[in-house]
């Protein structure tokens, strides 16, 4: 399963040639990560990733040119990898015919009270593997 977030372009996101900074799409990535991290609640109150997480990697492959215009870009987000203290999630920015950006941000879990890493919960757990895609799904399905 995938996560889908319809994402506004605003006019401060275009650079002098008329396409969206590249520096921009970090932000796209931040709203549709934040959108989908923030779904966990299976019950009213969880604590699941309310105590915090923080970035430790990002790669980005820019494929196209993406104008200005005002309908927004669908982010499609799921995750790769699920560690003890760390979830990889990966990223397209794109419309029904092609893909701008293809992207993976490693986030860690983290407790800001302590100021360190958590390790991932069993409810954070239970619902990252609901979105897992990690390319073997089919092949572990079929062995």
């Amino acid at each position: 399963m995938r996560h889908i977030y319809a994402c506004p372009l605003r006019w401060s996101d275009m650079d002098a040639f008329g396409h969206v900074n590249n520096v921009v799409f970090l932000r796209y990535l931040e709203e549709a990560r934040i959108d989908f991290m923030f779904r966990l609640a299976p019950g009213e109150g969880s604590p699941s990733f309310s105590g915090g997480s923080v970035v430790a990697r990002h790669e980005i492959d820019y494929v196209r040119p993406l104008v200005h215009r005002h309908e927004p870009v669908t982010i499609e987000s799921w995750v790769t990898k699920i560690g003890a203290a760390s979830l990889t999630i990966a990223y397209e920015v794109k419309d029904p015919e092609q893909v701008y950006v293809r992207a993976s941000t490693v986030v860690v879990p983290f407790n800001l009270e302590a100021q360190r890493p958590r390790r991932i919960t069993a409810e954070e757990r239970s619902f990252l593997e609901e979105y897992l895609d990690d390319g073997m799904r089919g092949e572990a399905a079929a062995a």
